[in-house]
């Protein structure tokens, strides 16, 4: 049995997300439902996720998932009317029901695993921090993000300070720019090229040279996905 606030705040959500697929805010959802505070949607949306009517969707900040209605909103089936030209009893047709889209707004949390370096290798850092990606950025698979050092890249439009958005992978075909770990210990971030048995890692800058390594010493750790610039 749901309160009348829960009712109305499922309600409010479903409504919009089959009117757009993307879920409220907590502020749009504080408003529509006369709220004072959005610690009273927090308890509230703690409350419908408890009952089983909504579900957080993981890795996402805002987006919320409907999973069923109370038994009790059902609409009732329409009264059947007589059809004026055969006396015939008949149910009005219904528009068909538009399929509901996927929540397609919000942020993916990536984990951020340090900085890599776009000139010499630099060691690869594991760190706990994550970074909030939108999601249409990234196409399907796993993902992690770096944070570039160096200007080794920067005529691929790879800049220092930059968040790199990496595929996770272990295979990349020549031309690909790749995260390559070297020797099992340093990281850096290049295109990808063999050469007569051997990996050359090629940067983006006349300024560099390309690094030749034995195909043992080299393993593709992950691929560019994208990248993220911040604006100070």
């Amino acid at each position: 049995m749901l309160t009348a606030k829960q009712r109305e705040l499922l309600q409010f959500i479903t409504v919009r997300l089959e009117d757009s697929g993307i879920s409220p805010s907590f502020e749009e959802m504080k408003e529509a439902i006369d709220l004072k505070s959005k610690s009273g949607v927090h308890r509230l949306i703690s409350a419908l996720e408890e009952r089983g009517f909504i579900r957080r969707l993981p890795n996402r900040a805002r987006a919320l998932e409907v999973i069923r209605q109370p038994e009790d909103s059902v609409a009732a089936p329409r009264a059947r009317t007589a059809d004026a030209r055969t006396g015939d009893n008949v149910v009005p047709l219904r528009a068909p029901a538009v399929a509901r889209r996927e929540p397609a707004n919000d942020v993916v949390e990536l984990p951020l695993h340090g900085r890599i370096a776009a000139g010499m290798p630099i060691e690869a850092l594991e760190g706990q921090s994550t970074l909030p990606v939108p999601a249409a950025l990234l196409g399907p698979g796993e993902h992690y993000a770096l944070e570039v050092s160096g200007d080794s890249m920067i005529e691929a439009g790879i800049f220092d300070g930059d968040f790199a958005l990496v595929k996770r992978t272990d295979v990349a075909r020549d031309g690909e720019i790749v995260v390559a770990l070297v020797r099992d210990e340093e990281a850096t971030l290049k295109y990808l090229r063999r050469q007569d048995g051997m990996i050359r890692l090629d940067p983006a800058n006349g300024a560099y040279e390309p690094q030749l390594y034995r195909a043992n010493e080299v393993k593709v750790q992950g691929k560019l996905a994208g990248l993220l610039r911040r604006y100070h």
